[in-house]
């Protein structure tokens, strides 16, 4: 499901790309702080990544669903005013790490919005339905099975992609790996009969430099790319169709982070153009490249803009350009914060006067 907010307009690519990198290398000049207009109520450990689940009937009642990274941590799910809804929290996974959601995967006959959470310590993958949060993984749907090192198995990263014969796949990376361009798995989600899911392996893919680990994933499911953080190096881009191979599109955002390259999360203003927001953990701040590319370039993103943010050593991040609400009109940018929170931001209040002009009031 997409619904694009019809006043948004983007600027001037050239004049942008002219004004953003002369702002960048201007060191004097220092981005005021975007605040939050929510956050959320605190989980019990340690927070991680959020997904945002767009309620088809009633978008305001839409939710977000958090990860509590610990060995009998949880997903926590909140309404759109930050509160944790108390009876679809679901608790004792260990060490659940990234979650995302898949949109309509057939389960029992009928289509089925899902929850699909990495739990690293056992090495499974958990889904839960949406919005009950019930559990519709039979215990568990174990991964990365075979790998001889026991480390290559400690699940982190997830994103799912809906091809358009409404396949749904998951994408799959772990705490650490091969660097024989392996390091992530995708498999094919399907129900295994009894209204349950189960995954079948499809492609092994993806390079790593090894020099730190690989977590964040993103999926375009209408220009059928997928997008992940190598940490300390950039952003690696691939097809998200197993049929069109396994090689790499792009290498992009390779310079201009204090630290690791984190959470990826994609504004669509249509089908084919938006913003890629890369999270720069450690200066507290998001990265903003354009998504769609010119033909003599195909695959090149260029920089735009950086956001200073109040989230603290942001890990993961999720955005919608949806309505929901009076608050949220022109859609939510969601990211976690290191103090056990999830922060709630208007999507206006990121683009600001630099990329987008938002028609009426």
């Amino acid at each position: 499901m997409k619904r694009i907010f019809p006043g948004i307009l983007a600027l001037g690519a050239a004049g942008l790309l002219y004004a953003c990198s002369s702002l960048e290398a201007n060191t004097s000049i220092r981005a005021a702080t975007i605040k939050p207009v929510i956050i959320t109520d605190t989980v019990d450990f340690d927070s991680d990544d959020p997904a945002i689940w767009v309620n088809p009937l009633d978008p305001a009642k839409s939710l977000v669903i958090g990860t509590d990274k610990d060995l009998n941590g949880g997903l926590y799910v909140f309404d759109l005013q930050g509160k944790i809804v108390k009876d679809k929290v679901v608790k004792g996974l260990q060490r659940p790490n990234n979650v995302d959601i898949a949109y309509g995967l057939q389960l029992g006959s009928k289509p089925t919005d899902v929850a699909i959470t990495t739990e690293r310590f056992t090495h499974k993958l958990r889904a839960f339905s949406l919005p009950d949060m019930k559990p519709v993984d039979n215990g568990g749907i174990s991964v990365f099975e075979g790998e001889l090192q026991p480390e290559f198995r400690d699940l982190m990263g997830i994103a799912t992609y809906k091809d358009k014969e409404g396949k749904i796949y998951a994408i799959v990376g772990r705490k650490t790996g091969p660097v024989d361009g392996s390091y992530l798995w995708q498999y094919l989600l399907q129900d295994d009969g009894t209204g349950n899911v189960k995954a079948s392996l499809v492609r092994k893919f993806g390079k790593y430099s090894g020099k730190k680990e690989i977590e964040a994933i993103a999926v375009d499911n209408e220009l059928g790319f997928i997008y992940y953080s190598d940490e300390q190096v950039g952003v690696r881009q691939y097809y998200a169709d197993p049929e069109k191979g396994n090689n790499e599109l792009a290498l992009f955002g390779t310079s201009g982070f204090k630290v690791d390259h984190e959470g990826i999360s994609i504004y669509k203003t249509s089908d084919t153009t938006g913003y890629i927001i890369v999270s720069d953990q450690g200066a507290n701040r998001f990265r903003i490249y354009r998504r769609e590319t010119g033909k003599d370039k195909p695959f090149d993103h260029p920089f735009l803009k950086s956001v200073n943010v109040s989230a603290i050593q942001s890990d993961g991040s999720d955005v919608v350009s949806v309505p929901l609400n009076d608050t949220f009109k022109h859609g939510l940018f969601v990211a976690m914060s290191d103090d056990k929170t999830f922060h709630f931001y208007r999507w206006e209040d990121i683009a600001g006067k630099e990329l987008l002009s938002i028609g009426g009031k």
